[in-house]
């Protein structure tokens, strides 16, 4: 377990780390959007990482951060060097991260259905 346990403390020391990167590397590339880091999964022998990622913006968007986040790869390993100690820096590659348009596409059908309200019955009192 003690592996188990530094690898999920990497993997978010890795992503926080990102997330401040990506302010200052990202951020001026893509300015009509919003891109999030929101997870990082280390592989067990920490040389390579599956980053995921969200765009808040467009299609069009989508593609110019993913091709953004592979042209500055090297750029952002070489942050996480200087800030992770780690013996190797993991290879990261990116993978886009649909998760919450996709949550956001239910609960618009789910209001789109117009259900009725589920009125809450207050609990029945003890029997004596």
């Amino acid at each position: 377990m003690p592996a188990e346990d530094r690898i999920a403390r990497l993997n978010c020391q890795i992503l926080r780390e990102l997330g401040l990167l990506g302010e200052v590397i990202l951020r001026p590339h893509v300015s009509d959007a919003l891109v999030t880091f929101t997870g990082v999964k280390l592989a067990s022998n920490l040389r390579t990482a599956t980053v995921y990622f969200s765009v808040y913006g467009g299609a069009a968007a989508k593609v110019r951060a993913a091709e953004l986040l592979k042209r500055k790869r090297v750029a952002l390993q070489e942050g996480i060097a200087r800030k992770v100690p780690m013996k190797y820096t993991p290879v990261l590659h990116f993978r886009l991260d649909e998760t919450a348009e996709r949550a956001d596409r239910v609960l618009s059908i789910l209001n789109e259905l117009n259900l009725p309200q589920e009125e809450e019955t207050p609990p029945s009192p003890p029997a004596p």
